[in-house]
């Protein structure tokens, strides 16, 4: 059995963990900052998984008004490390500022995707059961009402259907289109 053999198997492994953890953090960061239910019991069980870290580093890295800044960096450096032990792997090299700005892409894509799936999830749920509690639902509507509601004053309910998922939908797709691709030519440059 050659070593190439465990090559993929651990890239997967790595990616799929470093992936899942960094999720948990930006659900937790934007629960924070939508002033979701802290007692909600998926609240609860991202800041028990998160906690430990995120403890540690705040001692150096203080919020900034709002922003959960420790959160942040945490974020980027397990990104950066998962990257960097990928990239390791498949004897590829980055520089340290091309794997930092490789970093920050993966993660404003990844908060786009966060955006662009909870709307969408939202959308098909009020079409199919409106009304119900659910604590995973109340998070999604915590989450995505502060954009949804600043659409409907563009685009208000016509006809008893709420098309104000469209606006956010449509822009969440032009950033994604107008920012992700220069952020990752500069990736190349300062490789």
């Amino acid at each position: 059995m050659s070593p190439d053999f465990l090559v993929n198997p651990a890239i997967f492994l790595i990616d799929t963990l470093v992936s899942l953890y960094i999720f948990a953090l930006l659900l937790r960061f934007l629960f924070q900052w939508v002033d979701a239910d802290y007692y909600n019991p998926i609240s609860q069980f991202l800041i028990k998984i998160t906690h430990p870290p995120l403890r540690m580093l705040r001692r150096f890295v203080p919020s900034i008004g709002r922003i959960d800044t420790a959160s942040l960096v945490l974020m980027l450096g397990l990104k950066m490390l998962g990257g960097y032990l990928i990239f390791l792997l498949q004897d590829t090299s980055l520089t340290f500022p091309a794997l930092t700005v490789w970093s920050f892409v993966q993660l404003l894509d990844l908060l786009f995707n966060v955006y662009f799936f909870a709307i969408i999830i939202r959308a098909v749920l009020s079409w199919v059961n409106p009304g119900s509690y659910n604590p995973a639902v109340s998070l999604l509507y915590s989450l995505t009402e502060p954009l949804l509601r600043r659409s409907r004053r563009f685009l208000p309910p016509i006809g008893g259907i709420d098309l104000s998922p469209l606006i956010p939908l449509i822009g969440i797709q032009l950033a994604k289109m107008l920012v992700l691709p220069p952020l990752q030519q500069l990736t190349t440059l300062l490789n």
